[in-house]
This record gives structure tokens, C-alpha cells and sequence, in this order.
């Protein structure tokens, strides 16, 4: 079989994306120095649509709620559905619609922080828009990065989405209760981040009954 592949000099956009980026870089460096200012912790939770970052979140949240003062941010193309579910956990939650856009960036996130009191908060979690491929490439200034993908996805989704993986702390393997049905080996899931970002910390979840949550709260050290 042969393979075409792009190369740096022939994508015709090359140097607005390489603008796009280095801003996208600058204004994430100034939420960070915000945060840290704070004494604030940040969270980037990124993954597909249906890979389970809300209800993982509502689950952290649940367990730290009554000793960390905890903010989200929920990132969606237009809806609320995720926001609304979290703040059913009574913390405060700002929505950001991106519109067309499939990822959140450090503009978006920075005026964000406005609308959040961050001296009455030490402890962050950002959920990124429903996409393997383009958060990866936008830093939001956040000082963790948890990726989640789910048995449902396939045995492959890790391997064909390499980039994400590479500055995450922890990866998630959500939804093993359903492993068995889907003909998917969690483990080898976990073994092909390792090959990718061998400082990241595997955890294998059910966010629905909560199993597996416990041990994401140590990989991040939250």
C-alpha cells in the first residue's frame, strides 16, 4: 500500500497555523501564571464525545467537593448538557460554546477565569470539546492533562491518535465493565500509551459505578 503524507512545506496555511499556535502558546502562559498567582490547580480533561470526561469529572468532583474548593469549565459546540450535569454537584461551572471550533483554546479558557472567583478556589478541571486530534495542539495553561478514551471506541483508538497522549499526566481507560462485550483488551489500551508517553499514569475506570476513580485522583495528585 502506499502512504501520501503531508509534509511541514506544503501545508499551504503553515504559516498563519504557526501564528495561531505561537499566540495560542502566549495567552496560555499568561492563564498559568493567573492560576499559579492563585494558588489555583488546573485540570485538562480531554477526549472523544461519549468517552465519558463528564460523568469521570462529576465523579472526581463528588469525592473532593467537601475538602477542595473546585471550578470546571465545560467546553461544547453549543449546548450546556455537560455544565448542566456538573453543577448538579454544586460547584460553580461557566460553559464556553466554541461554536464550529473542535477544541478549546487559551483565549477562550483565559476569558473564562474572568467569570470564576479564583481566590475562593484551589482546584480547576477544564473539559476540553469532545475531539482526539485538536486539543492536543492547544495548550490552555492548565498544569495537568488527563485523556480519556473508552473500551466502546475500539481496540486502535490509542495507536491512531498518538499526539494527544504525549504531555498527558494521566490516561484514562474508561467503560471496562463493558471490555468483554466489545472484544477490547483494556491492558493492551494501556500498554500502547505507555509506548507513546511513558511517564503517563494509566488508570482503568467505570465512571458510571465509580470503580477506578480513586486511583485517578492519586495519578493526578489532586
Amino acid at each position: 500500500m502506499r502512504v501520501v503524507e503531508s509534509r511541514d512545506d506544503e501545508i499551504l496555511d503553515v504559516e498563519l497555523e504557526e501564528s495561531l499556535l505561537a499566540k495560542n502558546r502566549e495567552l496560555a502562559r499568561r492563564n498559568r501564571e493567573m492560576l499559579d498567582s492563585k494558588g489555583v490547580i488546573a485540570v485538562d480533561v480531554m477526549g472523544s464525545i461519549g468517552s465519558g470526561k463528564t460523568t469521570l469529572i462529576k465523579q472526581v468532583v463528588k469525592r473532593l467537593k467537601n475538602r477542595r474548593s473546585i471550578a470546571v469549565i465545560a467546553g461544547d459546540l453549543t449546548t450546556t448538557i455537560d455544565a448542566d450535569r456538573i453543577e448538579e454537584e454544586g460547584v460553580q461551572v461557566v460553559q464556553v460554546n466554541t461554536g464550529k471550533e473542535c477544541h478549546l483554546d487559551a483565549n477562550l479558557v483565559g476569558k473564562a477565569l474572568d467569570e470564576i472567583d479564583l481566590d475562593r478556589i484551589d482546584l480547576l478541571f477544564i473539559e476540553n470539546v469532545g475531539n482526539l486530534i485538536c486539543p492536543g495542539e492547544f495548550p490552555l495553561g492548565a498544569h495537568k492533562r488527563a485523556v480519556v478514551v473508552s473500551v466502546t471506541e475500539g481496540p486502535y483508538m490509542v495507536v491512531k491518535h498518538p499526539y494527544i497522549f504525549l504531555e498527558a499526566t494521566a490516561a484514562v481507560v474508561n467503560k471496562i465493565d463493558l471490555a468483554e462485550a466489545m472484544g477490547v483488551d483494556p491492558r493492551k489500551l494501556g500498554e500502547d500509551v505507555i509506548k507513546i508517553n511513558p511517564s503517563a499514569k494509566v488508570v482503568y475506570t467505570n465512571a458510571l459505578s465509580g470503580e477506578g476513580v480513586d486511583r485517578l485522583i492519586e495519578a493526578l495528585e489532586i
